[in-house]
């Protein structure tokens, strides 16, 4: 008879997760409490205009590839990519932005351009990110983050010196011009910490940003998640939605099973990619590995604040994607680490899907999201998310030079409030943990409890970490030692 094993939650992790253990042999049923699947990468519709309500930037094209070669598959036997060109713009002022080309050799040209020398600096800077990228993303994170000992390899001690200085310090080293220092500063981000925390090794995702380049699957980041729902059902994985779990279910130190809307559900094996401390809060005290204490200290990635947006108008003096470093960054920056608070002067991104998709939006108008990075578990009202839409929203007209304002016809925001009642996110984060030196591989809460016999953990509060590719890899993993346990067994 087969094992049965139940997952709570369907975003990118517990869908890898969900294929890979549906493979092996295991009925998979997944859970989710959402009335549609994807986790923070869900889509939604509204008045002619389709929204992806998470993830935009499609990144290491390579890991996706990984995936679905595991199973025989390729992408482009589900979906079809688009790289775009101009990758992003990067505004600083009005008429005055810089257009990141879909290649490194024109890249290399426009920081020529800007700073005399700065070229020769970027091809060394890309050739030792190239590398780090072929030790972390090729190797390294396809460990479980179970022993210290997978970090030492040949290969890594070479690099031990990069693990101890950062991206901010080698970035500004041999770069000085504050424009450059911003964009190459900026792909760490997506680690969820501040490049002055983030350790040089991580420079891999700048090779990511200008070695492999930023593409779009044709009809949205949900392309992706279609995808692997189609490859799970395919292998007989079953899914719930409105599916809302209230307890795991912990008999004599063995998870038995979930209590789902009222009703118990026996199981052999139970893997949550939810968010972590919330899953954690669905067992009694007695079986937590992690106390509130050990969440309080972490270092959590920003939570955002979304407006998605459709005009009645096609948008002038923009690309695809958009990030709007008109105000200070460190300051911005300050705002979300150091002194967590609402910025004065917030930076902000803004992404028009229907540039390359003519389907998200109405003939001749324009769908767009709209993100600002916020600290994790600041205060979150109706009055604050306006007067924040306002701010940006002056701003962007101003720097494209064109008024929208009054073309928009329709508009819904997203916040940490939001994040918290749809996903049980930790105080309304929106990438989970930062990637510091301290919370890095085997340093992150692991993919096992410790304390509950088959209970395990993906996502990205755990090994590897936050972001798309990294969730994919996570659901490997896990998989991985399930299935090790059970041959064990």
């Amino acid at each position: 008879m087969k094992k049965n094993i139940t997952i709570i939650g369907s975003g990118f992790s517990a869908l890898s997760a969900s294929c890979y253990l549906a493979k092996a042999g295991f009925q998979v049923t997944v859970f989710e409490k959402n009335d549609s699947i994807g986790g923070r990468a869900r889509q939604f519709k509204a008045e002619g205009f389709t929204f992806d309500m998470g993830p935009s930037w499609y990144w290491m094209p390579d890991v996706f590839e990984r995936f679905f070669a595991d199973f025989g598959k390729k992408t482009t036997d589900y979906y079809e990519l688009i790289k775009l060109s101009p990758a992003y713009n990067v505004y600083y002022g009005e008429e005055d932005f810089i257009a990141i080309a879909d290649n490194l050799d024109e890249i290399v040209t426009t920081f020529e351009s800007i700073e005399k020398g700065s070229g020769n600096h970027l091809r060394d800077f890309i050739a030792k990110a190239k590398s780090n990228y072929d030790i972390a993303i090729k190797d390294l994170v396809y460990r479980p983050g179970v022993s210290p000992l997978e970090l030492v390899t040949l290969e890594t001690t070479k690099k031990l010196g990069q693990f101890f200085s950062t991206i901010k310090r080698d970035v500004r080293k041999k770069f000085k011009n504050q424009k450059l220092v911003q964009i190459l500063e900026f792909p760490v981000l997506f680690l969820g910490a501040k490049p002055s925390d983030t350790p040089s090794f991580y420079s891999f995702m700048n090779y990511a940003d200008f070695g492999l380049g930023t593409w779009h699957p044709k009809t949205g980041m949900f392309d992706v998640v279609r995808a692997m729902e189609s490859l799970a059902t395919d292998l007989g994985v079953v899914f719930k939605t409105n599916a809302s779990i209230e307890e795991i279910v912990v008999e004599n130190g063995i998870a038995r099973a979930i209590v789902v809307n009222g009703c118990r559900i026996n199981s052999d094996l139970v893997l949550s990619g939810a968010d972590y401390h919330h899953t954690e809060t669905l067992l009694g005290k007695q079986h937590r590995v992690y106390s509130e204490k050990y969440w309080e200290t972490r270092v959590f990635a920003p939570s955002s604040l979304l407006f998605y947006i459709g005009f009645n108008k096609k948008i002038k003096n923009v690309a695809h994607h958009d990030l709007f470093f008109d105000v200070d960054f460190e300051a911005h920056a300050k705002d979300i680490y150091d002194e967590p608070k609402w910025p004065k002067n917030p930076l902000f991104y803004a992404n028009f899907p229907s540039i390359t998709d003519k389907s998200a939006a109405p003939e001749g108008m324009e769908s767009a999201f709209f993100l600002i990075p916020l600290a994790p578990g600041i205060t979150d009202t109706e009055e604050l998310r306006e007067e924040y839409f306002d701010k940006i929203m002056t701003r962007f007209e101003t720097i494209t030079q064109q008024k929208v304002m009054k073309n928009i016809v329709y508009k819904k925001s997203f916040c940490k409030n939001d994040f918290v009642s749809d996903y049980n996110s930790y105080k309304g984060n929106a990438y989970g943990m930062a990637n510091t030196l301290l919370q890095t591989a085997f340093l992150r809460p692991k993919l096992k409890s410790s304390k509950v016999k088959n209970l395990y953990f993906t996502g990205q509060l755990t090994v590897p970490g936050p972001g798309v590719p990294p969730a994919l890899i996570s659901g490997k993993l896990v998989s991985e030692l399930i299935i090790n346990q059970f041959l064990e067994s």
